[in-house]
């Protein structure tokens, strides 16, 4: 039988650390496609429409912002940044343009391989219950899309994860450091600020569309949380 591989897009341009990370993602179970250049990414992404899609900010003609800007522009698959060691703003900013999670440099490829499996786990179709219903808000688990006042919120992976995690749970606080270990896999850091710009992304999506104003509320010091609603279908 044949293996069933995911498919990886990775924008780097030292072909060393890329053919490092292609091998050893090789031989995980991942078909990857190697990029070196920003010209030219989205075109190739967009065309390949892979699993998740690795990108470096630094690059010879332009950097992985403007990359994953434009490409959010048109598609919502999972983005994962390699960024410098130390680059607190870039990780921000990243975070701000739609990307799902980042690794820092030096990169460890142990690390890489499982914030992959991470997001391609929380990619995949939820076997559970099929709707979550939360107010306005519904939330289609099998086909990964929601509505709010029956109005599409465009979500990327990883807000589709949050926004799902706050509504399972609607009603109650979440703690920052619980979000954080359950979207990226990790032990919380006080100082990490993904989740905080993950929930201000998805709070200003909800607060355009009809009933979406103040569903996620924050409990300052603690966390967040979601109003409660008649909960799963």
């Amino acid at each position: 039988m044949k293996e069933n591989r995911s498919r990886v897009f990775l924008l780097e341009d030292d072909p060393a650390l890329a053919g490092l990370i292609a091998d050893y993602l090789a031989g995980h179970g991942f078909d990857v496609d190697r990029w070196g250049k920003a010209e030219g990414a989205v075109r190739r992404i967009l065309s390949m429409r892979p699993d998740v899609a690795i990108l470096d900010i630094m690059l010879p003609d332009g950097n992985g912002l403007d990359v994953c800007r434009e490409l959010r522009a048109s598609w919502n698959g999972p983005v994962l940044f390699l960024t410098a060691l130390g680059g607190e703003t870039d990780e921000v900013v990243g975070l701000e343009l739609g990307a799902d999670d980042y690794v820092q440099k030096p990169v460890s490829p142990r690390v890489l391989l499982a914030r992959l499996r991470a997001l391609l786990r929380r990619n995949a179709a939820d076997e559970g219950a099929e709707t979550l219903v939360t107010g306005p808000l519904h939330i289609d688990l099998s086909a990964r899309t929601a509505t709010c006042g029956g109005s599409k919120v465009d979500l990327t992976t990883t807000e589709f994860d949050l926004l799902t995690l706050l509504a399972r749970r609607a009603g109650r606080v979440q703690e920052r450091a619980r979000l954080v270990e359950e979207l990226r896999g990790i032990d919380f850091h006080p100082f990490d600020r993904s989740v905080d710009v993950l929930v201000s992304r998805v709070r200003r999506k909800l607060d355009a569309l009809p009933g979406g104003r103040d569903l996620i509320r924050t409990v300052r010091g603690v966390g967040y949380m979601l109003a409660g609603g008649d909960g799963e279908k």
